[in-house]
């Protein structure tokens, strides 16, 4: 499931250091625990809208993480918020920073799990030792209010220390309703945006785009007409 990170080893003497050097990472790129590792060799940022001021290099350098920023990818299904926010956790991971990847639904429920074991104050503790935390479908599924005040709790603990990237396919003006509450929504928000950026992920599916069931191949395009392909697409995810 993971890639290896491959260190160059110029010198015998220099065999040690590298072979620490690489089980740090390999030890980091498991405990990340990201649901697919892929980096950002082939990313194609052409539909990637950054906010004004924001330079693309500014990016892949991470210069986000060491200023504790926030970034929100911000976008319909199938238009590569995930697989860039784990190219980014990847970069993280090769420079020797912590990293967690959570599916935000997921995450919450072993949030209700901990808090009924008594195990809760651990959990925290992880996350709090990550450098960058990634939320993956951040918004897909509504949260109890204690499912809401819990993560709130990483939100909150996270403020000017680490950075959290958050892949999503709601706007802000809904968040009300998938934290069953307004107020504690906009706590939320508060605490995203206030060292935050907003990055819109626009153009078509990736995945409709390259579905095999759509006549689609690695060599290319079918012989089926694009309009066509791009209908019965819009039919299967409408």
């Amino acid at each position: 499931m993971y890639r290896s990170i491959e260190i160059q080893v110029s010198k015998p003497f220099d065999t040690e250091p590298a072979n620490r050097e690489r089980s740090k990472c390999e030890r980091l790129l498991r405990r990340a625990e990201f649901s697919v590792a892929k980096g950002l060799d082939g990313y194609d940022f052409s539909n990637v809208r950054l906010p004004d001021g924001y330079a693309l290099d500014s990016l892949p350098d991470l210069d986000f993480v060491p200023r504790a920023q926030d970034l929100v990818f911000h976008g319909k299904t199938g238009r590569g918020k995930n697989r860039l926010a784990i190219g980014l956790g990847m970069r993280a991971v090769e420079r020797g920073l912590n990293v967690r990847f959570h599916q935000t639904a997921e995450l919450v429920l072993q949030l209700g799990k901990a808090k009924r074991d008594g195990s809760l104050d651990a959990m925290p503790g992880d996350i709090g030792r990550a450098d960058l935390i990634i939320l993956d479908k951040f918004g897909y599924v509504p949260f109890d209010i204690d499912g809401a005040r819990l993560f709130h709790r990483i939100i909150a603990g996270g403020y000017e220390r680490r950075s959290i990237a958050s892949a999503t396919n709601i706007g802000s003006g809904e968040w009300g309703t998938v934290f069953a509450d307004d107020k504690l929504a906009a706590a939320i928000i508060d605490g995203i945006v206030h060292h935050g950026r907003l990055l819109e992920f626009t153009g078509q599916s990736h995945h409709a785009g390259e579905a095999l069931m759509f006549g689609r191949t690695s060599a290319g395009p079918a012989s089926e007409p694009k309009e066509k392909t791009k209908e019965q697409a819009g039919t299967l995810l409408g």
